[in-house]
């Protein structure tokens, strides 16, 4: 689930595109009564799909960062306090994977430090494989901004990077990032500077830092864990740079194997189980794009050998990969 101030802005700019916004929103179970409510849970699946058939209808492949070019800190509701007095954007960071499920529990931010760099990598997990192009861009597009809100002329990315393939017309995307941009990336987030983490905030106030976090706390399900979902998301983000071993996961997590074993039984589901639901998910979005040849596919999804790929994939899809997209009219640079 998404808090509906996800959708913050839609119906302005639905309209300002010359779109109904009520008749798409009642397309995907939704209503304008439902996203008026910024704490109203919405399903992920819902949420993506409008985005996706607004985009469509408008003739506007950049409808998500459009939504996001005017988003403020303060639309990350209660939480918005908290992070604006952090002292640094490091510890903003860690705020929002503390309470991620109280703002969207399909949204996964892993800081991936190499270096002399971190890569603040995003994923979006939902129940569904359709297409989520416009989601990523709408929840990079509100990072970028969050980060910017908190060290102003200080933050200087180095990239952003999308795994979906540009679109036709960049002018946007300059304006919101102005910064370097890579479509067709190995990984949907930003690319930064490890020492950009540890910038001070110039507006951060200890006292009123305290003063939030105990708000927080008494929010209804502050303290809610779930060890599945914190699975799913590890593995989607750590599947790609072939780190998604159980052992690795549960690293990733803070617990040791026996126990993430042990609380995946409880949620009658096994680590093997999670692996190839991701795979599945991920799969298609990655054969969809024509930049990805099936070789890179295979390494993106942790198969070494690009014949146990083929296998796996026609196992799940009763086609060959190769078949699959002749269907669907990929022509991908192999």
């Amino acid at each position: 689930m998404v808090r509906a101030a996800a959708l913050t802005n839609y119906i302005e700019v639905a309209q300002h595109l010359g779109l109904n916004p009520q008749q798409l929103l009642r397309q995907v179970g939704l209503s304008q009564s439902l996203i008026d409510n910024p704490d109203q849970r919405l399903p992920t699946s819902a949420v993506a799909a409008l985005l996706e058939e607004s985009a469509r209808a408008a003739n506007c492949p950049t409808f998500g960062l459009r939504m996001a070019e005017s988003r403020q800190l303060s639309d990350f509701g209660v939480i918005s306090l908290l992070l604006s007095h952090q002292p640094t954007l490091r510890d903003a960071l860690d705020v929002i994977v503390n309470y991620r499920h109280l703002l969207n529990e399909s949204l996964a931010l892993y800081v991936d430090e190499v270096g002399k760099t971190v890569i603040l990598r995003e994923e979006i997990i939902s129940d569904t494989s359709a297409p989520m192009r416009q989601g990523m861009e709408l929840a990079i597009g509100v990072l970028f901004r969050m980060c910017s809100a908190l060290l102003g002329s200080n933050w200087r990315p180095l990239s952003v990077n999308f795994s979906h393939d540009a679109p036709p017309e960049l002018q946007l995307h300059r304006r919101v990032f102005g910064c370097k941009m890579e479509f067709g990336s190995e990984f949907n987030g930003i690319v930064c500077q490890v020492a950009d983490l540890d910038k001070p905030n110039p507006l951060a106030d200890p006292a009123m830092a305290r003063h939030a976090q105990r708000l927080v706390e008494t929010l209804p399900g502050a303290a809610r864990q779930s060890t599945l979902n914190d699975v799913r998301k590890a593995i989607y983000l750590l599947l790609p740079m072939g780190r998604s071993t159980i052992e690795q996961i549960a690293q990733s997590l803070g617990l040791n194997v026996r126990t993430l074993q042990r609380r995946l039984e409880e949620s009658q589901v096994t680590f093997s189980d999670l692996i190839n639901e991701a795979r599945r998910d991920l799969v298609l979005r990655y054969m969809e794009n024509p930049r990805y040849s099936l070789s890179r596919i295979a390494d993106l999804l942790g198969y070494s050998v690009p014949s146990s790929f083929t296998r796996w994939f026609t196992c799940q899809f009763g086609k060959s990969p190769a078949a699959w997209r002749r269907e669907h009219q990929v022509k991908a640079e192999e």
